[in-house]
């Protein structure tokens, strides 16, 4: 079943509808190559997998008496340990949560589920999704398959760690200011995060009320095209969840570029970046501009912007959000993100107020840009995963913390709450991933998947897999 290991969703799926294999059959092979590497990876903090091997067989039942539940039929998923799952624990990352087992499914994991996805665990996270490395001082972080002395970024690190280790093909994650992105790029898979209120976000472990978003991480654009499908409802338990046209985001998936303009900013983006960065994200677009995109570079000064307002907003919301349990139970928490909430409580509302505005300004000014371009290019992060204990990078001339690095790009489309794809496009000569970054108006979707997946129908950077090493 080595082949099932390397198949996407989408292959699963067909392969299961057509009796090819059973969902049984394809959820033991999941769970037996997790068996062999969990040990070296570490994506996991809650095992299901007799709960799993329950469900494709029902799955199989259900099939055999003729009824299909979905496009997700049978389909192996690991769920962000953030995702409320009924009767599961769901630890946020977080020791004070260990016990806590919730009454109900998230509106997203009830989806996935009523649409034939099978749950084969709870993965790591970082402590209450608050740092894009991965790191957690209780579970561990998670290694990165391609090398595992290296990040494998986050927050939703073992959702990203584990679909490129082959432990399931598809997976939750939460992305509040690159959370999706980051570990997408790091680890070599691909990963969405959709229009701002698209999916909802009842039952997830809040961050930033104003950022948050939920998404799916894959190995192919065509995945995450068919979860959204199943994601994208409106749902009144989340207040923010936004009334929208129903798309099909499969239909125009293989519609080329031929008619785009694709932006790629002269401000703020490539410095400080990391040389292979540059060049891999470079022929990259110009693939797509032989593919008939017409490339332009646009000016968007407002960039410079984006770090000040994202610290601004997420930190004050989330020390709203967390501010009880940081006061009562500090002590037990991993201390520099305790510190990272902290330092929330000291943001005056004045200064939280002017980052709102300057946040509208920053996206009026690329709701302007999307009149002119359909979609904008970019690296995903400025360089490839680096050694678990970094703290700075060195770009360039710049000297710059592994956090700030890791969020420079992915912040501007949370700031400007539009939707933005991670797509593998290369390696580095150290073998590690290198991520391309699309991103498209709001609520157009469906035209970011549309470039990714132009992109991946001449590429294989998606199609390959790590040899894992065994830890020592």
């Amino acid at each position: 079943m080595n082949s099932i290991i390397e198949a996407s969703s989408s292959e699963i799926a067909n392969g299961i509808v057509k009796k090819a294999f059973s969902s049984e059959e394809v959820v033991s092979a999941f769970i037996t190559h997790a068996d062999e590497y969990e040990s070296s990876i570490g994506a996991f903090i809650t095992r299901t997998t007799e709960q799993a091997i329950e469900e494709a067989r029902k799955a199989d039942s259900l099939l055999a008496s003729g009824k299909s539940l979905g496009p997700l039929h049978g389909v192996p998923f690991g769920i962000k340990d953030i995702f409320w799952e009924k009767n599961s624990i769901t630890t946020s990352g977080s020791a004070l949560d260990a016990a806590f087992v919730p009454k109900e499914d998230a509106t997203s994991v009830r989806l996935i589920k009523q649409s034939g996805g099978v749950v084969l665990g709870k993965t790591n996270t970082v402590e209450l999704a608050f740092d894009p490395t991965g790191r957690n001082a209780t579970y561990g972080m998670p290694n990165n398959p391609w090398k595992i002395d290296r990040m494998p970024g986050g927050s939703s690190s073992g959702t990203g760690a584990g679909i490129a280790a082959g432990f399931f093909p598809m997976g939750l994650g939460s992305d509040t200011g690159g959370s999706i992105r980051i570990p997408s790029s790091l680890c070599g898979i691909s990963g969405i995060k959709p229009t701002f209120g698209l999916i909802s976000r009842f039952g997830i472990t809040p961050l930033s009320h104003s950022l948050d978003t939920a998404g799916p991480m894959a190995r192919t654009v065509e995945d995450l095209a068919i979860c959204l499908n199943v994601l994208a409802q409106h749902d009144p338990k989340d207040p923010f969840s936004k009334p929208h046209t129903t798309v099909d985001y499969t239909s125009s998936l293989h519609n080329g570029v031929k008619e785009f303009k694709i932006g790629v900013p002269k401000e703020y983006v490539w410095d400080p970046i990391d040389p292979e960065t540059a060049s891999s994200v470079s022929t990259a677009i110009k693939v797509l501009e032989d593919l008939g995109a017409e490339i332009v570079e646009v000016s968007i000064p407002e960039l410079d912007w984006t770090p000040l307002i994202a610290v601004s907003i997420t930190t004050a919301e989330a020390a709203m959000a967390h501010r009880n349990r940081v006061i009562e139970h500090g002590s037990e928490m991993d201390q520099s993100v305790r510190r990272r909430f902290e330092s929330g409580m000291f943001i005056s509302a004045t200064t939280y107020a002017h980052a709102q505005r300057a946040r509208l300004k920053y996206a009026s000014a690329l709701a302007k840009i999307y009149e002119k371009v359909d979609i904008l290019a970019m690296p995903t992060v400025a360089a490839p995963a680096p050694v678990q204990q970094a703290e700075v990078l060195t770009l360039g001339n710049s000297n710059i913390a592994v956090r700030d690095a890791f969020l420079r790009l992915t912040r501007i489309f949370n700031l400007s709450r539009t939707p933005a794809i991670s797509i593998p496009c290369g390696f580095s000569a150290e073998g590690l991933p290198i991520g391309l970054m699309l991103g498209s108006a709001a609520f157009e979707d469906s035209k970011a998947l549309q470039a990714g997946q132009a992109y991946q129908s001449v590429t294989k950077w998606h199609r390959q897999m790590p040899k894992i090493q065994q830890a020592q």
